[in-house]
C-alpha cells in the first residue's frame, strides 16, 4: 500500500521582516501612550517597547532616545495637520472657504485628547526637561504657525485681503479659535467640541476675521 501524502515545504530563506517604517508607527503608537500616562520623567523606553511588541533593541536602533521619541511623536502629529494644507487646493477655493478649512483643520488639531493631554505634559515637566519644550515648540507651534501664515501672505500679495503683518493675523486667528475651549478642556470644565462644533466656530472665526480685513 503506498501512502501519497503531501508534506508541506517550507519556504527557503528568512522570514519576512516587518518594515521598519510599520515597525516606527508601532512604536510611537507606544509611546503616546506611554507619555500620556506616566509624563516624560516616569516614561520608560523599555515599557514603550513592550506596548509596541518589539524588541529594545529594534527600538534603540529606530530611535535613540527619550528626547528623540517625544520629539517622533510630536512630529507625527503635526504632520497630519501640514498634508491637510495642501497649498495648491488651498490656492483653488475662496478666500472664505480656505480659511474654513485651514481653521476647522488646527481646530480639529488642537482639541484632539492626545493634543491637549501633550499640551499638559509639556507644561507640567518643561521647567526639568526644557528640551519637551523646545520640540513642542518647534514641531507644533512653529510649523503649524508657518504654515498659515504662509497662506495669509500669498492673499495679501493677490490683494484679497489688507493686512499689515501676516505673523501677527495668524496669532490672532489661532486665539479666537481655540483658546477659550483648550483652556476650558485643559481645566477640566468642559469636554472636547465635536467636529459639528469645530466647524461651526471656524465659519463664525472666518466670517469675523475677513470682514474687517477684506479689501473693500
Amino acid at each position: 500500500m503506498v501512502h501519497n501524502t503531501k508534506v508541506s515545504k517550507r519556504p527557503r530563506g528568512r522570514p519576512q521582516i516587518r518594515p521598519d517604517d510599520e515597525t516606527r508607527q508601532l512604536i510611537l503608537k507606544a509611546a503616546r501612550q506611554e507619555f500620556h500616562a506616566s509624563g516624560y520623567a516616569g516614561a520608560s523606553m523599555g515599557r514603550v517597547a513592550e506596548r509596541a511588541g518589539v524588541s529594545t533593541k529594534t527600538m534603540y536602533r529606530l530611535i535613540p532616545t527619550k528626547a528623540d521619541l517625544f520629539r517622533d511623536v510630536i512630529s507625527a502629529r503635526i504632520s497630519r495637520f501640514i498634508l491637510e494644507m495642501d497649498e495648491e487646493h488651498l490656492d483653488e477655493l475662496p478666500v472664505d472657504e480656505a480659511l474654513e478649512h485651514i481653521l476647522t483643520t488646527f481646530g480639529t488639531l488642537t482639541f484632539d485628547p492626545d493634543t491637549v493631554s501633550s499640551l499638559r505634559l509639556v507644561l507640567a515637566e518643561c521647567d526639568r526637561f526644557p528640551e519637551i519644550a523646545t520640540a513642542f515648540s518647534e514641531l507644533a507651534l512653529k510649523r503649524t504657525t508657518q504654515t498659515m501664515e504662509r497662506w495669509l501672505r500669498r492673499q495679501r500679495d493677490r490683494g484679497e485681503i489688507a493686512i499689515d503683518d501676516p505673523a501677527t493675523a495668524v496669532g490672532m486667528l489661532r486665539g479666537m479659535m481655540v483658546m477659550e475651549p483648550q483652556r476650558a478642556m485643559m481645566l477640566g470644565l468642559s469636554p472636547p467640541p465635536d467636529y459639528a462644533e469645530i466647524v461651526k466656530r471656524a465659519r463664525d472665526c472666518t466670517r469675523l476675521f475677513l470682514d474687517g480685513c477684506r479689501q473693500k
